[in-house]
């Protein structure tokens, strides 16, 4: 077979209860354990994608005993029969979100050789965003023996002309269906289906069209690129055939439905008007020129709007950029990336907190930018809101 950017997989679907099998993306809600304990109470002791990831909330703790426990799940549900294995599979998905908006993907395998998660790499498939590496050792101690993996990356195609994924829409009642049913926790609803074998051999030939007009980059990582950068460590760990391949659900970033969020950051254990001071010292505080960068600070006393010098492209970049020296300076104050606004009031509701809101980037303004510098500043944006993430449906063999 023809060697394309997106490839056919054999994919392990659960045989039943997808509304209990399918969960969230596991770095979305990392500082509401809320969230995550009523994940739990809903899935119960069913068989489910909770029970075979590990949500990062759960990275400080018992880490060792809960990764035992996700690769026992793992082949006790591969000994039970829980999976249907569809070979050779892609599919069509349709997924209707919190605005009511449908997001249209595909799910299928990357060749992750075409993939490096480095500044600057050239291959077909590049990272957004710059990755930091002390998150992948835990990420790789998880797959070093687990037997599946299930995807919540989303990659981008730059495909004005709408010839990857559109043309799926209007064949779907010709495919066999996989899947319709509501997502747990205000999740909206999916229907997913199987796509024949004609219509994967156009998807790959749009897909190398595609590649050959632009400089060879294909796909640019949306959601997931420490997920995926994990998996290609662990493939050049091992060089095993079955984990060469990735699953991704790739959408185009001309979608109506893909919304370019932004990440916004919030600072625990921290002096708000010592760290305030600070940036307002080192990048001009009260500055007003046309191209200022404005920002609206939240404290449990209130807010405050400042406006700063660019010190980057992006709001998020002058601000990360004086976080980062900060940080290594109050090794005591903690910072975590928050989707949306009411998750960040919530959170700075605490004494010590202190959030940043901001614009975000525009998502025409991506692949020109990862195209000409290499790389975005880390957490630059998200794709829609936390309960749009990417849910695990869909699983792999990897061993």
């Amino acid at each position: 077979m023809k060697q394309y950017p997106l490839m056919p997989a054999d994919l392990y679907m659960p045989k039943r209860g997808y509304e209990t099998w399918a969960v969230i993306a596991c770095d979305q809600f990392t500082s509401e354990p809320a969230y995550w304990e009523e994940v739990e109470k809903t899935v119960g002791d069913k068989p489910s994608a909770l029970h075979i990831t590990l949500p990062e909330l759960y990275l400080s703790g018992n880490v060792e005993g809960r990764i035992a426990a996700v690769n026992a799940t793992m082949e006790q549900y591969l000994q039970d029969g829980v999976f249907e294995v569809k070979e050779n599979a892609m599919v069509y998905v349709e997924r209707v979100g919190s605005n009511g908006h449908i997001r249209h993907g595909i799910v299928g395998a990357i060749d992750l050789e075409w993939y490096d998660y480095h500044i600057g790499s050239k291959l077909p498939i590049r990272a957004t965003e710059q990755t930091v590496l002390e998150r992948i050792p835990p990420r790789l101690q998880i797959r070093k023996i687990a037997p599946l993996e299930a995807p919540h990356v989303l990659l981008l195609v730059d495909d004005p002309g709408q010839t990857v994924v559109e043309p799926l829409k209007n064949k779907q009642d010709k495919f066999e269906k996989a899947y319709d049913f509501d997502l747990m926790m205000g999740g909206g609803h999916i229907t997913g289906y199987y796509i024949d074998l004609q219509t994967q051999t156009h998807i790959g030939e749009a897909l190398e069209a595609l590649k050959n007009k632009q400089n060879g980059m294909v796909f640019a990582v949306g959601d997931g690129n420490h997920s995926l950068a994990t998996a290609k460590e662990s493939y050049l760990a091992n060089k095993n055939p079955a984990a060469r391949y990735a699953l991704v659900e790739v959408v185009n970033i001309h979608d109506e439905a893909i919304t370019f969020e932004p990440i916004y950051r919030v600072l625990f254990n921290v002096r708000a008007k010592q760290l305030l001071d600070a940036l307002k010292q080192a990048c001009n505080g009260g500055y007003q020129g046309a191209d200022a960068h404005r920002y609206l600070c939240v404290t449990p006393q209130g807010t405050e709007e400042i406006s700063l010098q660019p010190t980057s492209k992006l709001p998020v970049g002058t601000l990360q950029t004086f976080l980062d020296a900060y940080l290594q300076e109050h090794r005591e104050v903690v910072i975590d990336y928050i989707h949306g606004e009411e998750a960040v009031y919530a959170l700075c509701q605490k004494e010590n907190t202190l959030g940043f809101l901001f614009a975000g980037m525009k998502k025409d303004e991506l692949f020109d930018a990862v195209e000409q510098d290499g790389s975005l500043p880390r957490k630059t944006f998200s794709m829609g809101q936390a309960r749009d993430k990417r849910y695990y449906i869909e699983c792999k063999k990897i061993i």
